[in-house]
């Protein structure tokens, strides 16, 4: 297939293939109808043939050349299914166009400091598990950096101390820079304000812009309620001290926010864990996650 692309990558030899697909012509005639020089044109001809794309055979004192359609359906094919895999409803390219129109609209009302503070989101979340394995994960830094991004980014520095006045660090990375070779795509810092254990966690926490400078403050209210099949997580998410810069960081929080409880919801369903403690499911990774209790 790369020799295929890169054979019709080129202009001529795309002129002589859509020449071709009308009829088998020889190298003179072809060479005439590109405007090319004979030479030329039976190297861009050798070039397709041997990317499989034409064939040959000579009649007398002449090459004839004809296309092959195969190798072009096969690559319409596989375009086709690049096309459709990034345009699956709900998919990837779904949430970049979310993204975008959310970006764009921020961006345009980011007028002043303060234009975002009072801005307020709600998030209510059914997980499968009792508050007390939800509450573990919310708080111990070794599962928060299971599920605390969305869902192109991870967790590569974490600290999370569970108590009032506790210290948080968030720091993050793309999903896919595995030697963490690339900069770092965001960090955050903050303070937690509340523990009930089980029942309730509040803190605050500030993403940083490229110069250090805080972009805005989140205030964080999650209430865990129990059900007959596990938790209610409603999450409160409030904006207060919003720069002009922070637009970009504000228009992913609605969408970012909510891949992230979707993860919750799925490290949570695939930990086998009892609320004693037993895990089967721990691993160890790179990423650097502290607590303190």
């Amino acid at each position: 297939m790369n020799e295929l692309l890169a054979a019709l990558a080129d202009p001529a030899r795309w002129r002589l293939v859509v020449l071709l697909a009308e009829r088998p012509r020889p190298v003179g005639v072809l060479a005439r109808l590109a405007e090319a020089r004979q030479p030329q044109t039976t190297k861009h001809l050798q070039t397709l043939e041997r990317a499989g794309v034409v064939v040959s055979q000579r009649s007398g004192q002449r090459r004839i050349y004809a296309l092959r359609p195969g190798p072009l359906r096969d690559l319409a094919a596989e375009l086709g299914r690049l096309a459709d895999a990034a345009d699956r409803p709900g998919g990837p390219r779904t949430t970049y166009d979310r993204y975008g129109s959310s970006l764009r609209a921020e961006r345009l009302a980011a007028q002043g400091p303060g234009w975002a503070d009072g801005r307020s989101f709600r998030f209510l979340q059914s997980l499968v598990r009792r508050p007390e394995l939800v509450w573990r994960h919310l708080t111990e830094p070794s599962l928060l950096a299971r599920w605390w991004t969305p869902d192109d980014l991870r967790v590569c520095e974490l600290v999370f101390e569970a108590r009032e006045g506790g210290r948080i660090l968030h720091e993050y990375r793309e999903a896919e820079d595995v030697d963490n070779s690339d900069p770092i795509a965001g960090r955050a810092e903050g303070t937690v304000d509340e523990v009930r254990p089980g029942e309730r966690l509040a803190y605050r926490l500030s993403p940083l812009l490229a110069d250090g400078r805080l972009a805005f403050t989140a205030h964080v209210e999650m209430d865990l309620r129990p059900t007959g099949t596990g938790t209610d997580l409603d999450v409160h998410y409030r904006i207060t001290d919003s720069t002009v810069d922070s637009a970009d960081f504000v228009a992913g929080i609605e969408l970012g926010f909510g891949q992230s409880l979707d993860k919750l919801a799925a490290a949570l369903t695939a930990d086998t864990r009892g609320t004693d403690g037993t895990d089967s499911t721990d691993s160890t990774d790179s990423t650097d996650t502290r607590s303190t209790k």
